[in-house]
């Protein structure tokens, strides 16, 4: 069965991962994932000090080749390893996570709009769209107790690198979107259409493919 490849871009802290977890609960064995932040690239030649202050919400922060790649070699039907990024010291792991083949794949980022051949991957592709105000204490509230960051750092990176990169590609990606969620995952309207077709997909395997 040819796999269908769902995209879930939206800013940060706007309820990507809520949708994504809402979606793996209900399908479990059938959904593998691929979060664009475990392809942050590695700077194991550089600082702690010196990573905290990279632009980590610019496209170039990214390997996203890597991620193409693995994607494209899972829609193959071969089981990849992505790299497991550590944001307690803002770099790559030594050790990496398999990924299977699977009848669903959910590739989830702020920018995975922004790149065309990994836009071109993707068979649906959902916007999750949040005030910025919900989407900024979101965030305070992750980094702070998740992550080992302070108010000041958060507020700092977000109003340094956040913000601007948002306005500059984010927000501009949801033109590509064929479908824009308000409020993700507690979307309960647009979380039941979407688990309809993945569930349509499961059953019969019957999708019209954009490639």
């Amino acid at each position: 069965m040819k796999p269908l490849i769902i995209g879930i871009a939206g800013g940060t802290g706007s309820g990507k991962t809520t949708l994504v977890e809402r979606l793996t609960q209900q399908f479990g064995a059938d959904i593998s994932v691929l979060a664009h932040d475990s392809y942050y690239a590695e700077h194991h030649d550089l600082t702690l000090e010196e990573r905290r202050g990279l632009n980590y919400d610019h496209p170039a922060a990214f390997d996203t080749d890597r991620m193409i790649q693995d994607l494209e070699d899972l829609k193959a039907g071969k089981t990849v390893h992505c790299p497991i990024y550590d944001y307690t010291v803002h770099d790559r792991r030594e050790e990496t996570r398999e990924v299977t083949p699977n009848k669903v794949i959910l590739v989830e980022g702020i920018l995975i709009f922004d790149n065309k051949a990994l836009r071109d991957l993707l068979d649906i592709k959902l916007f999750v769209d949040t005030d910025a105000d919900v989407r900024i204490l979101r965030r305070i509230h992750r980094d702070v107790t998740e992550r080992g960051r302070t108010l000041d750092t958060v507020m700092e990176q977000y109003l340094k690198t956040v913000k601007p990169m948002h306005e500059q590609f984010v927000e501009p990606s949801k033109r590509y979107a064929d479908i824009i969620i308000p409020e993700g995952g507690k979307n309960t309207v647009a979380l039941m259409m979407i688990m309809q077709r993945i569930a349509y997909h499961i059953e019969h395997g019957d999708i019209v493919s954009r490639q």
